[in-house]
């Protein structure tokens, strides 16, 4: 994997001439220089999740280095701290080094000893940053749950993932509540090259009117720092991913500024004078059919065209019926492994009802059942299908038997034979009358 290399430098001194020269040399090399001329204002802009090194004179006004490296090293103890000092303050320096700071250079140094220090700082940055990426997307990998299954329309939706991993263009999700749609959302970012950048996820349906245009616009910092800047939702997911969920029940207000940042990929905060230009990747969710939502009035006309570019379908559980038992079997584990015990076993009232049900609450519902189960509140009675009799419920029961013993055994016919104690051509004969095809069971 290839990590993303980092330029961006914070540079604090309160000499004015030296800040000002010094940023000008470390930029002629390449690096992106933010200067502040004291600690109180860098920290106003340097967080956690900052993507660069920090670089401090000793000697301040205020709060010095050393008290700026203990609020750093506070914030994040991975976040490399230069510090730059005097000859006779160098036993500070040490003591700052040993209290977390990356390095130290005495003054007078050459701007290239500078640089090659800030090159291998930059370097340790980005290799943390890159790792604690990796291992959120991990944690997250419970986020696969939803797209899991053989059926056709999840394999051809894994498929569309793929494609649209890489691809630069505005998606539009659309399907039932509970379906899916961040899960997918979250897989095409997950699959492509912004994953080690942010998925920024905004519930439109929840956007407020007052504040609104802070909340996701963000703040500009005041003149002399009057009061601090504070990046909004969109800003955070710079090079990333920007998921807009129900968009079709954001304000009208929102629907107009997120129009204006579909169309012009820059965002205006609050108090700033000029448009910020940022680097966007945007998906978005409907509630409903956007179509309808727009004949409604409930989603402008021009904001649904500006993201209709491609339109992906998440199909809901009633579509994808033999998805069901895999699909609750790992939604069991989970739950069961979050309460430290063994997940129950899957007896026939249960079975029943993951075959008979339809779900119309889809993966949340199903998300639901399985909690239920797994503390010993299931099973629950199954609802009746009066369009389904006897033999025609037999059938589906033993579909679904063959099913599992395929998928349990990554479609090795032998094997699924001697599990389910019949001929292989009874098995071929009542694979074929169900449409099952043991290909599609095999580890990819």
């Amino acid at each position: 994997m290839n990590f993303q290399a980092l330029d961006r430098v914070a540079l604090i001194d309160d000499d004015d001439a030296f800040r000002d020269a010094l940023a000008e040399r470390l930029e002629l090399d390449g690096l992106s220089v933010a200067a502040f001329a004291s600690a109180e204002a860098a920290l106003r802009v340097v967080n956690d999740r900052f993507d660069g090194v920090v670089v401090t004179d000793l000697r301040m006004p205020g709060m010095d280095g050393r008290q700026l490296v203990e609020r750093l090293i506070a914030l994040d103890p991975d976040l490399p701290v230069v510090m730059m000092t005097g000859h006779g303050d160098i036993a500070e320096a040490v003591d700052a080094m040993k209290r977390g700071a990356y390095d130290f250079l005495a003054k007078p140094f050459a701007p290239e000893r500078l640089i090659e220090t800030l090159r291998r700082a930059l370097e340790k940055r980005a290799l943390v940053l890159d790792n604690r990426r990796l291992t959120a997307l991990a944690a997250d990998d419970e986020g696969s749950i939803p797209l899991s299954g053989s059926s056709r329309s999840v394999e051809s939706l894994r498929a569309a993932i793929r494609r649209l991993a890489d691809a630069e263009v505005d998606v539009l999700i659309e399907g039932e509540t509970g379906a899916g749609k961040e899960a997918v959302a979250r897989a095409i970012h997950n699959a492509g090259r912004r994953r080690l950048r942010p998925f920024v996820a905004v519930a439109c349906a929840a956007l407020p009117e007052s504040g609104l245009e802070s909340l996701l616009m963000g703040d500009a910092a005041g003149p002399s720092g009057a009061f601090r800047r504070r990046e909004g939702q969109i800003e955070q997911s710079h090079q990333g991913t920007l998921f807009l969920d129900e968009i079709d029940l954001a304000p009208r207000a929102a629907q107009l500024m997120l129009l204006r940042v579909l169309e012009e990929r820059e965002i205006l905060p609050v108090g700033a004078m000029e448009p910020h230009a940022l680097d966007l990747r945007i998906l978005a969710a409907t509630k409903g059919d956007p179509v309808e939502a727009v004949a409604r009035g409930d989603l402008r006309e021009d904001l649904y065209y500006r993201l209709n570019v491609i339109r992906l379908r998440t199909p809901p559980l009633r579509e994808r019926r033999e998805d069901v038992p895999l699909l609750f079997a790992r939604f069991l584990d989970r739950v069961a492994s979050r309460l430290g015990r063994e997940a129950p076993p899957v007896d026939h009232a249960i079975r029943r009802r993951l075959l008979e049900h339809d779900w119309p609450g889809n993966l949340r519902e199903l998300a639901n059942y399985a909690s239920q189960v797994a503390v010993g509140l299931g099973p629950l009675a199954p609802d009746s299908r009066s369009d389904e009799g006897l033999v025609q419920r037999v059938q589906t029961y033993e579909a679904e038997l063959i099913r599992e013993s395929l998928t349990r055994h990554q479609g090795d016919i032998r094997q699924v034979t001697a599990d389910l104690q019949i001929p292989r051509k009874t098995l071929y004969d009542k694979m074929a009358r169900h449409g099952l095809i043991p290909a599609r069971h095999r580890q990819r």
